[in-house]
């Protein structure tokens, strides 16, 4: 396992390949970061990139991986600073200091004492310990990060990262950018069930998602079309665990230490680029529904669709205005 978001969470897209096969149409598989990708891509060429693809993953999972010792995300958290080595810290960071305020601290990538606590951290195996936050609380924020271009340095031995949340949205942006590099202006990169797609298929068909139902793990809620965007989805209905008769979800405000308690069961974004998407899907998560809907629709480079809870109507769905004529849902 890499991430527990990417391999749990992540699980609600599902891609379909419409019309008739095509010379040129290349389709590639394989495993990373604890699960799977597939790259899919019309090429005159029919070149194909498998080892130049696994090469890019191989990399990104040697600077970011928290399950690797020996990557540069698990050597800083244990240095207080850190040059970096790799082309990939250093746009994680920015995006996160992004994402960090706009979110208003919702978003923290210094999360990872609070992940460790409730059993979700690299070390896994859902041991619970008494959680003393008065301790662990100062630890996480996101401001005792400081970076440049070059370095990065933390004001606290103890603060450490976790790029859980942020990271496999910006492979899938990599894959892309090294297609687009090679002229490809027509694909599709999903790993993990996060996804982005250029262009058309053949015959002006538009790439096509599926949106999973979190009361239904497995089937469909909703499906819509996907051209020149990215798309994630965060939800709590895989990544949990009971004991001593608690539910533990890994869903975690950094800004009080508590697991979610939200009506929202799940959240997919679409964006320009899949590390925006996937940074922004757990806060919305931990964001009431007003606030979110009201977050997006003053922005024209984001579009949600949500499910929640009503005490009322039951389950419901929420769609923004720029995919609300487009998705079709199962439910109102």
């Amino acid at each position: 396992m890499y991430f527990s978001k990417f391999t749990s969470l992540i699980f609600a897209c599902c891609l379909s390949i419409q019309g008739k096969a095509q010379e040129n149409f290349v389709s590639l598989y394989g495993e990373t970061q604890g699960t799977t990708y597939q790259v899919k891509y019309y090429d005159g060429e029919k070149r194909n990139f498998q080892t130049k693809l696994d090469s890019i993953l191989c990399a990104f999972d040697a600077c970011l991986s928290l399950y690797r010792p020996d990557s540069e995300l698990s050597r800083f958290n244990r240095e207080i600073s850190h040059r970096f080595e790799s082309p990939y810290f250093y746009p994680v960071l920015a995006k996160s200091k992004e994402i960090f305020d706009l979110s208003g601290g919702v978003y923290d990538p210094t999360i990872l004492p609070l992940v460790e606590a409730y059993g979700f951290g690299p070390a896994g195996k859902h041991q619970i310990q008494p959680i003393d936050l008065d301790s662990i609380l100062p630890l996480v924020d996101f401001n005792h990060i400081q970076f440049d271009t070059a370095t990065v340095t933390k004001k606290h031995q103890a603060v450490r990262l976790d790029f859980n949340g942020i990271a496999q949205g910006y492979a899938v942006d990599l894959l892309s950018m090294f297609l687009e590099r090679q002229g490809i202006t027509r694909y599709m990169v999903e790993i993990g069930g996060e996804i982005r797609c250029g262009g058309r298929k053949d015959d002006n068909i538009s790439w096509m998602a599926g949106i999973e139902d979190p009361t239904k793990p497995g089937r469909l809620i909703a499906t819509i079309p996907i051209e020149d965007r990215a798309m994630t989805t965060s939800g709590n209905y895989r990544n949990h665990f009971t004991k001593n008769g608690r539910r533990y979800n890994h869903i975690i405000n950094p800004r009080n230490g508590d697991m979610e308690t939200s009506n929202i069961l799940s959240v997919t974004v679409l964006a320009h680029d899949a590390i925006t998407a996937d940074g922004l899907d757990t806060p919305f998560f931990l964001m009431d529904l007003e606030t979110v809907k009201s977050f997006v629709e003053e922005r024209d480079d984001l579009d949600i669709f949500i499910v929640y809870s009503d005490p009322d109507k039951g389950i419901c769905t929420y769609a923004s205005t720029g995919i609300r004529s487009i998705i079709r849902s199962k439910i109102p």
